[in-house]
């Protein structure tokens, strides 16, 4: 198996080897970002073995240090450049079950977004399946898109209708968008249809959205969970219970699942690890920013939705 590139509309690259699948865009200098684009495929051709080296120590819990500083996490154990930066990234979740995984995507696009900062490329995006870096040189902004449900997507639509945008600019602390959901790729222990979050860096995005995600839960015998082992034999969880249905709930319901999410999010911004998220479940929104904000997404607005990230 080896990883494989194929250009797209718009001057972007498809990038694929294994289970990472890039979409990447870049804007500048002709010259700079061909030479950027270059640099990125030479180095998303070691990302793959290189992970897989560490594949058992990435699978394992980042863990506080034993004796009397068990508040105290001990060093990174790992060696690779995105290992490092997926551990660190999961390391202030300690105190919680996580590993370094809940990073790897977030990671990963980070690493390669590194080959876009140089002189001539004004802004370059590097999206691992929604988990997004970004470049923004001095001026420049980017708009993305936020679909907030997966149970409404149908390919057959041919076209996809985004719930809401916003903005991103160079002059804000932010270079890293993901998001999380019991509806996504990856296991989740909440019932967020997503939660979206700007911090950063990618991999921060990454981790964070994986905690309030999980923290996105109410207490329903309908909500149907399986020991994420039984799905998923190499899976990083081991037996711990995932969601894989969610009934739909009442309003009370909804809103208590969104607002336990919205609070761990503020705690993680009021800690400095994320600039601002969206939570969505069952067509309602909380919008974490300055404060929360709720809405239904069905028929909302980009301003409306979109303005939580202002």
């Amino acid at each position: 198996m080896q990883a494989q590139r194929a250009r797209l509309p718009n001057g972007r690259w498809h990038f694929q080897h294994g289970p990472i699948d890039l979409v990447i865009g870049a804007d500048g200098a002709a010259g700079a970002v061909a030479a950027a684009h270059e640099a990125a495929w030479r180095r998303f051709e070691t990302v793959l073995p290189e992970l897989v080296a560490e594949l058992r120590a990435l699978r394992l819990p980042v863990r506080c240090e034993s004796g009397p500083s068990r508040d105290r996490v001990g060093p990174c154990p790992l060696q690779g450049a995105i290992a490092r930066r997926m551990w660190l990234a999961c390391r202030p979740y300690h105190a919680q079950f996580i590993t370094p995984m809940a990073a790897v995507a977030g990671a990963v696009a980070q690493e390669l977004i590194g080959r876009y900062e140089q002189a001539g490329v004004e802004r370059a995006w590097v999206n691992n399946g929604g988990d997004i870096a970004l470049h923004l040189a001095p001026g420049a902004s980017v708009k993305v898109g936020l679909f907030a449900d997966l149970a409404r997507f149908d390919p057959a639509d041919g076209e996809l209708r985004i719930d809401a945008d916003f903005g991103v600019s160079a002059a804000l602390p932010v270079r890293g968008i993901a998001t999380s959901g019991w509806r996504g790729r990856s296991f989740s222990l909440g019932i967020a249809d997503s939660v979206t979050v700007l911090a950063r860096s990618a991999a921060m995005a990454d981790a964070a959205a994986t905690v309030i995600a999980n923290a996105v839960d109410v207490d329903d015998p309908r909500i149907v969970r399986r020991p994420a082992n039984q799905l998923k034999d190499d899976t990083d969880l081991g037996g711990i219970a995932v969601t894989v249905d969610v009934p739909p709930l009442d309003a009370a319901q909804v809103l208590a699942a969104l607002h336990s999410g919205a609070r761990r999010a503020r705690e993680l911004q009021r800690a400095g690890l994320i600039h601002a998220a969206v939570l969505v479940c069952q067509h309602r929104a909380v919008g974490v920013e300055a404060e929360a904000r709720s809405a239904s997404v069905a028929g909302t607005t980009s301003a409306e939705l979109g303005s939580v990230f202002a």
